[in-house]
């Protein structure tokens, strides 16, 4: 009975781990968004769905998912397409392109706070690198942080920059893992190289791109802290993400109820989003080389 009982027994204490942190607080949060509580109340009353509905009769809420989801359909494209090509080009084993993924991937390991504080410097109006550099070439200065129009795509180039190393390196780990008789093949054919990338490597790497879509996605209606530090989710609403709202309605204006709403819809998105991407590419990724 004892052996049957091992295998359980070694994992009790990592599920018992996960669920203290992990599944615990999603009921927790879960609970809270049907009640009213301002982290100071002893009673928290049970209102139902009046918090989804507040929710979703917003304007502040759909503004933040148009942006954010037009962050996710902007950025995520980018990121991925340059990883790609560059992983192309570093997939060969010498040293400049090892010297260069490491360079490359430091980014992915660094501070994020320390990140938007250097570019939110560089992007500054009066002082910043950015405009000192358009003023040398006789132009003017750009409001980079304080134009709505500007805002969201700083956010990007900042995001972009922290995340291209991580996925790089795992593009390159795909690459290798292509046969290179296949692309020997591609030659002997007389294949371009543009065909060969369209016609061999994209194919062949599309595990590995379905892999990072998903974490990309994820990652991009999660993001927070470049924006809180840099933009505070302004000018005028332009780059307020669903987690800054989240944690402004929550922690700032003291709306648990409401915060817990917001992380339950955020949730719920992100599983649909999950599905949506499964049977939109499952039919296009190929496993085995």
């Amino acid at each position: 009975m004892l052996f049957r009982l091992t295998p359980y027994l070694l994992v009790l204490p990592l599920m018992s781990f996960i669920a203290v942190f992990t599944y615990i607080p999603i009921a927790a949060s879960i609970n809270l968004s049907f009640r009213e509580w301002d982290f100071l109340s002893p009673t928290m009353p049970f209102v139902g769905l009046e918090n989804y509905r507040l929710l979703l009769s917003s304007h502040e809420f759909w503004n933040s998912v148009r942006v954010t989801a037009l962050f996710a359909v902007i950025s995520v494209p980018i990121r991925l397409g340059l990883a790609l090509m560059v992983a192309s080009y570093l997939v060969r084993e010498t040293l400049p392109s090892r010297l260069l993924r490491g360079a490359l991937f430091l980014p992915s390991v660094t501070s994020t706070v320390s990140i938007a504080v250097v570019f939110s410097w560089m992007f500054a109006t009066d002082y910043g690198m950015v405009n000192a550099f358009l003023v040398s070439l006789g132009l003017g200065r750009v409001p980079w942080l304080q134009d709505p129009q500007l805002a969201l795509w700083v956010v990007i180039v900042v995001n972009t920059w922290k995340q291209l190393g991580y996925d790089i390196v795992i593009y390159i780990a795909g690459l290798q893992a292509v046969p290179q008789e296949l692309y020997d093949a591609a030659a002997v054919d007389g294949g371009r190289k543009a065909h060969v990338f369209r016609r061999v490597t994209v194919p062949l790497v599309m595990p590995t791109t379905y892999f990072l879509l998903v974490v990309s996605v994820i990652e991009a209606f999660q993001i927070f802290t470049i924006v809180d530090v840099m933009t505070k989710g302004g000018p005028a609403g332009a780059t307020d993400m669903l987690v800054n709202m989240l944690y402004r309605v929550g922690f700032t204006l003291f709306d648990i109820g409401q915060g817990s709403a917001l992380a339950v819809l955020l949730f719920i998105l992100l599983i649909a989003l999950a599905l949506f991407k499964s049977r939109v590419l499952g039919r296009r990724i190929h496993y085995e080389a």
